[in-house]
């Protein structure tokens, strides 16, 4: 049989969609034959399946994406149309999915494959399907520790369950690549050290990969502080050298001192009343620009981390928040002097969840607003309606973060009463809380409920700010996250039990009930530092946890070992059973107030998941996890990593 596809010539995603296919059909069936826009006479047309890929007409913003699909086999004819490039490729995907084809985690072992194909039986098979997504904005923000065939992986999958953007981070994602070559946190690698031509290529990959599928690039955020006083924006990191004396008065003043916060760049914030720092600002954002013409949307955000903020008598009379939108001010004015387009996203967060009190934006064409609740608590989703909440008068660098969810968002009503611009959410589920979530039942249903409400949040869309390499157990919080934001209409439960159906097969119901039982007994908030340390219930519930793992542990061992089961999730799924013992333990230490035992067996843990790094790389970030553990949740860091 011949599979004949169609589509006009040049434009790079189509034909990336076209051999994606070609890919795809022949993981199943080696025997056909593809060719990309042959001559019709050339061919026997009873012995072809015809199928085209094509545009059509183009929706109002360049951001939103519809397809169109119709196949009838009977007729031996199919099409793939789509308002953009990218469309057509998620459109191509939806149509694999329709075959049977399931893209259920990033890399190959993450998509099954059906056993036949339509086009080699009798069975019946014709359909039409016509979908615009729900959301525009829908996507991913690196974070973490990375390779770049990590990343080149995730891109990859974004478009199959209809992700269209992609948020590198940074005016390049050197850190989270770096400590992945470096190895930071498991010393059983070697540091690799690669130089700066090696990162520059893994730059240009990444930029070359999203624009073969033609998703949106979103760049920038924390680090024009860094740039404005001559530090690279290439992360958290401590820098080298002491500013320069002229640099000096551009520093936030804090406790009657300028100076770099904890010696960190990426965390310290300017003057903003002074006008030297605010050109130097303004000017390394529009060099940015100029260098990086492919970007769409470019995130321009102040210093990292709360309370940094000058407390000079200048900027003492102004809000942090007004001079924010001066900042944007200004340069929205300079890039419309020099007749430059790119979009630009400011920031709602710490601080700046506060909304100005006399400035506001003098082109809010060019901007979208972004709401980042990083303090948020993961037990509940957003709510269909809150009631606004009382909240305190700023006051600065004394400001606590908001948890509860109806705080967090009566600050976003506070910006949506005074500015009317495009809005999306951002957010990390992914980020730190996912970890305290064993089974990822619950963040999944948190997640899904948070999408089901952006509407009447009055937001466009959501970006997942997240490590990159969150697949254990599975990746079902990213797999809901996709699919609900492209069709917000669709069922989450029905989604996990389809997604859990696909990944383990005829013992499905041993593993979803396994973690569901490991969601129940675990918990986001506690893992992500909120609340005390020392708590009976939880000590209790890590208790019954570890208990209760050991109890599935030779079932689930022995389903993984068994010959016939060939995909990745049960043994994933092994895996995880030995971590939660583990890290249980070291929880319920830990709850306990015994931190001596609790650091003991942390300290085991990671040697655990560092020894298993070498298998499970694909799946569980070590750094990351280290990094949060010690951070946030209270273990102390293991003796041999203090020097990371």
């Amino acid at each position: 049989m011949n599979i004949c596809f169609f589509y006009e010539t040049g434009e790079e995603t189509i034909d990336f969609a076209a051999r994606e296919l070609e890919k795809h059909f022949n993981m199943v069936d080696s025997s056909l034959h593809f060719y990309l826009n042959p001559t019709l006479n050339a061919l026997e047309k009873s012995e072809s399946i015809q199928l085209f890929l094509s545009l059509t007409k183009a929706l109002n913003s360049p951001f939103d994406d519809q397809y169109t699909i119709s196949f009838d086999i009977d007729q031996k004819e199919g099409a793939i149309c789509g308002c953009n490039p990218r469309s057509v490729l998620i459109g191509a995907y939806a149509f694999l999915t329709q075959l049977g084809y399931h893209f259920l985690m990033p890399g190959e072992n993450g998509t099954l494959v059906p056993k036949t194909l339509p086009f080699s039986s009798s069975s019946p098979c014709s359909f039409y399907m016509e979908k615009k997504a729900s959301m525009r904005h829908r996507g991913l923000c690196i974070e973490g520790s990375n390779s770049i065939e990590n990343i080149i992986d995730v891109i990859d999958w974004l478009p199959k369950v209809g992700f269209n953007s992609f948020f590198s981070q940074f005016r390049e994602p050197y850190i989270f690549l770096n400590r992945w070559y470096d190895h930071i946190n498991n010393p059983k690698y070697s540091a690799e050290h690669r130089d700066d031509t090696f990162y520059l290529t893994c730059y240009d990959t990444i930029e070359h990969e999203i624009r073969k599928r033609n998703l949106i690039l979103h760049s920038g955020g924390h680090g024009w502080t860094c740039e404005a006083i001559g530090y690279p924006s290439n992360g958290w990191t401590v820098a080298e050298n002491p500013p320069h004396p002229d640099v000096i008065p551009l520093l936030a003043k804090i406790n009657g001192k300028r100076s770099l916060i904890d010696n960190i760049p990426m965390n310290t914030n300017l003057c903003y009343a002074n006008e030297t720092a605010q050109k130097r600002f303004c000017d390394s954002v529009i060099t940015y620009i100029k260098e990086h013409p492919q970007t769409d949307f470019l995130h321009v955000w102040l210093a990292d981390e709360v309370n940094h903020v000058c407390e000079c008598k200048k900027c003492k009379t102004v809000s942090p928040t007004d001079q924010y939108i001066h900042l944007l001010n200004l340069l929205d004015h300079e890039l419309e002097r020099q007749n430059l387009t790119c979009h630009l996203v400011f920031l709602l967060y710490q601080e700046l969840l506060y909304p100005p009190q006399t400035e506001s934006l003098t082109n809010p064409d060019r901007f979208t607003l972004m709401f980042a609740p990083i303090s948020r608590s993961f037990r509940d989703s957003y709510p269909e309606s809150f009631q606004p909440e009382a909240i305190p008068p700023y006051e600065r660098n004394q400001m606590v973060l908001p948890v509860n969810i109806n705080e967090n968002l009566t600050y976003l009503q506070k910006w949506k009463d005074i500015f009317s611009v495009e809005s999306f959410v951002y957010d990390y589920p992914l980020g730190r809380a996912h970890y305290g979530d064993f089974g990822y039942i619950n963040i999944s249903n948190v997640l899904s409920g948070d999408i089901k409400q952006l509407h009447h949040m009055d937001m466009n869309g959501y970006m997942s700010c997240q490590e990159l390499r969150t697949y254990l157990p599975n990746s079902l919080p990213n797999y809901l996250m996709g699919q609900l934001l492209f069709d917000s209409a669709l069922d989450p439960q029905n989604l996990t039990l389809e997604y859990y159906q696909h990944a383990y097969g005829s013992n499905w119901k041993i593993a979803y009930e396994y973690l569901q039982m490991a969601s129940s007994l675990s918990d986001c908030d506690y893992f992500n530092g909120k609340g005390p340390r020392i708590d009976q219930v939880m000590q209790e519930r890590f208790l019954s946890l570890q208990q209760q793992c050991e109890e599935y542990l030779p079932k689930i061992h022995a389903i993984s070992s068994d010959p016939d089961t060939t995909n990745i999730f049960w043994k994933l799924l092994d895996f995880h059973v030995n971590y939660s013992i583990r890290l249980s333990i070291s929880l319920s230490y830990l709850a306990s107030g015994d931190l001596d035992q609790a650091n003991q067996s942390f300290a085991d843990f990671c040697d655990y998941i560092q020894s298993m790094e070498h298998t499970m790389q694909p799946y569980l970030d070590v750094y990351r996890i280290i990094e949060v553990s010690t951070k946030y949740t209270g273990f102390s860091m293991p003796n041999n990593l203090n020097t990371n």
